[in-house]
């Protein structure tokens, strides 16, 4: 046999590949030993990262682990195999092809983390907003898909250039072919860029009531191309999402407290003392109500048929209908201290001074 007559001395330095076999073995160890090192960190990860999740259910833990799950044992093996043969004398042609697999098999991996980092935050994020945006996250659905092609293009490039194809002419390609399409839809683009800004910078959100122009409802979807609002006379308004941006938007929906102002006339015939009581009696009529704040109640201006008092106070709550109750209820108590005391309300009324005209009599 071959190898009977061979010594372990004789045995441990044949070389194969110009690299003796105790070269060899302590290769593979290292690379064997390094895999179970990996494996054991990436276990390792997954089981601290799902402590913090525990932990911080809203925090980066659940991209970690989706990140670290997708971390493939092939990808481990290659890097270590590769770490591992780096100090042998291996012929060129192996040499570069182990290179570029490994490299391939690495971008591969980077494109599985970056996709496992996005799908972790982006199931993050519906769980947040299922109940209270879902349009939010039908645009996040959108969105998502549309970046994990990014991932994949930018991993495909960059295997191709380790390759040693020559990705300019491509780039240049991809690029003039993007601008071609993007005039192309550029109206369906800048609506998608839209929909992202509303949710990203939440503009507002799904229950916000909004006035953009003479228009006025409250938010039921928020799209990808567009955001649809229920008016108060109960049709739905569609909006274009750069229209809607490109507008003046008011959103009660963020309204924390409601300023009133409201002006109110008596007739010139109020005495002086009944002028001086009114002020009092809005201010008690305001600080009778719940969620109000009062502001100042002060003789305005003598007007062209009444003597106008403004009064002003804060409701403390964003409900429309919480204003109206509040405000029914100081219309009421201020009619009934005005009753009390004999202050009556102006209303628009003429007087005319006719100078006396003495009628002649004939006599007969």
């Amino acid at each position: 046999m071959l190898f009977s007559n061979m010594s372990w001395q004789d045995l441990i330095e044949m070389e194969v590949y110009k690299n003796t076999l105790l070269e060899w073995a302590a290769a593979f160890g290292i690379g064997l030993l390094l895999f179970v090192v990996l494996a054991l960190i990436k276990e390792t990860g997954l089981r601290k990262f799902r402590e913090t999740i525990v932990r911080d259910p809203e925090g980066w833990g659940s991209s970690l682990v989706e990140a670290l799950q997708n971390t493939k044992k092939l990808t481990i093996l290659l890097l270590s195999i590769y770490i591992g043969v780096r100090g042998l004398t291996l012929p060129p042609v192996i040499a570069d092809n182990l290179r570029i697999i490994t490299l391939a098999i690495f971008f591969i991996q980077i494109g599985l983390w970056c996709v496992g980092i996005l799908n972790g935050w982006a199931a993050r994020y519906r769980e947040q907003q299922i109940t209270i945006n879902p349009g939010a996250v039908s645009t996040l659905g959108a969105v998502r898909v549309i970046l994990i092609g990014v991932i994949w293009a930018g991993v495909l490039l960059l295997i191709l250039d380790n390759i040693g194809f020559d990705i300019t002419a491509l780039v240049a390609g991809l690029g003039i072919g993007g601008i071609a399409i993007a005039l192309a839809v550029q109206n369906i683009l800048g609506d998608l860029f839209s929909s992202l800004s509303i949710v990203l910078d939440k503009t507002f959100v799904v229950g916000d009531f909004i006035i953009v122009g003479d228009y006025m409802g409250t938010v039921e979807n928020i799209g990808l191309k567009t955001t649809r609002i229920r008016s108060l006379s109960g049709e739905q308004i569609v909006f274009s999402n750069t229209d809607l941006l490109n507008g003046r938007i008011r959103n009660y929906g963020r309204m924390y407290e409601r300023r009133i102002s409201i002006k109110l006339g008596v007739i010139y015939q109020t005495s002086r003392e009944k002028l001086k009581k009114i002020p009092v009696i809005l201010r008690e009529a305001i600080e009778a109500q719940e969620k109000t704040r009062f502001d100042r109640a002060h003789f305005l201006a003598y007007g062209n048929f009444s003597l106008d008092f403004e009064y002003v106070y804060y409701v403390l709550s964003s409900d429309y209908n919480d204003y109206m109750d509040i405000h029914q209820a100081i219309n009421f108590i201020i009619h009934e201290k005005f009753e009390a005391e004999g202050i009556e309300f102006a209303y628009p009324t003429q007087t005319l001074f006719l100078e006396g005209l003495k009628a002649e009599t004939k006599s007969e």
